[in-house]
């Protein structure tokens, strides 16, 4: 067995179903007495409902959580979490308002409670990306993961089956990078696999019938370990695509994983012989590219950049970004292929065989 590192998070978790009644007790662990309540706007009403056992410790509620986490955004939330003089915040909802946050806990020093409602995984990772001027930016330091996380699975039993969908193949694409990530090690290897085939069970199963709580379970179960793998290890070409993709033309961040994954996986494919054999195991299928692409349209994500509104002309300026500052990938970046994968997503065709097969 190859020498590597392993380092646990120090994420408090709590998983179950009702759990955010304990929120209270949470909190008093986590040394919170007065916490601002975070969501988007969509989410407000379910987050004011979900929380209601907190009372008074909810001193103020800031509902403008806004995809990919503008620096503007986060500067008012800034503000009115100073004005109320909280000690925590409670970020309820998907990556949006995880995001939002990650950015206000690594500005402030307050402690930071998540509540996921989606299959994101963000909540478990030391990652925080931010869009300024147009570009998103992305680091990683310890004091951006959340101190605490609350899984509570009857909270996403309203999740529509679109965004149950795109965020579990957001999800699946965290441990599908972490399986060759440069730092990867044994342990997270088998989160990975455990997470993508638990994940890629239930997503299904989920779309066809949300109220299943057998399966909404194994989907949030799943998410939380890939978001474990993206929180312990590197990432390389998908990650860096999807944040140039959404950073330059808007698009939504889940949906956008979901198309990319597939290509990025298939451009990786001949360079990663030892998790190319991990996804047959984990999917149960010996193309996993063309895998994945049959599981984003089995579950009603989209598959086409163009549908999200990404213009043709950006196939090439993506390209450029991409390239632009060298980052670690199995596989060197070549511009006619990495052009290709782009091309390819935009217009909604399958990953190329080629590349999925030579693995």
């Amino acid at each position: 067995m190859r020498h590597f590192t392993y380092q646990g998070l120090p994420t408090q978790v709590t998983f179950g179903t009702g759990t955010v009644a304990l929120l209270p007790t949470v909190l008093a662990q986590q040394g919170v007495r007065r916490a601002m309540l975070l969501s988007t706007p969509q989410q407000a009403e379910q987050a004011r409902a979900a929380t209601r056992s907190l009372g008074n410790t909810i001193v103020a509620t800031f509902t403008d959580a806004t995809m990919h986490t503008p620096v503007e955004v986060t500067a008012r939330a800034e503000a009115e979490l100073a004005a109320c003089g909280a000690d925590g915040v409670v970020a309820f909802g998907g990556g949006s308002t995880i995001g939002l946050g990650k950015a206000l806990a690594v500005r402030t020093g307050v402690r930071h409670i998540a509540v996921p409602t989606t299959y994101a995984g963000s909540e478990m990772t030391p990652i925080l990306g931010e869009t300024a001027g147009g570009r998103k930016t992305t680091r990683r330091a310890s004091e951006i993961l959340p101190h605490a996380v609350v899984y509570d699975v009857d909270l996403t039993l309203g999740l529509p089956p679109g965004i149950s969908g795109t965020s579990g193949i957001n999800a699946i694409a965290h441990a599908v990078e972490g399986l060759y990530a440069r730092d990867t090690n044994p342990v997270m290897q088998l989160v990975a696999q455990e997470g993508i085939r638990a994940l890629a069970s239930a997503l299904p199963r989920v779309v066809a019938d949300g109220a299943d709580m057998a399966a909404r379970s194994q989907a949030l179960y799943g998410a939380w370990l890939c978001g474990m793998v993206l929180g312990s290890v590197g990432m390389a070409l998908h990650h860096k695509l999807c944040h140039t993709l959404g950073g330059s033309f808007d698009l939504p961040h889940a949906e956008t994983h979901a198309i990319v994954l597939p290509h990025a996986l298939a451009y990786n494919a001949p360079a990663i012989s030892e998790a190319m054999a991990i996804l047959r195991s984990a999917l149960g299928d010996d193309d996993p590219a063309a895998a994945l692409h049959r599981l984003a349209r089995q579950v009603g994500a989209p598959c086409a950049l163009r549908d999200l509104g990404m213009p043709e002309s950006g196939i090439d300026v993506a390209t450029d970004q991409a390239l632009e500052n060298a980052y670690w990938n199995p596989r060197p970046l070549e511009r006619a292929g990495v052009r290709d994968l782009i091309a390819r997503a935009w217009a909604g065709d399958p990953p190329a065989a080629s590349e999925s097969e030579s693995a």
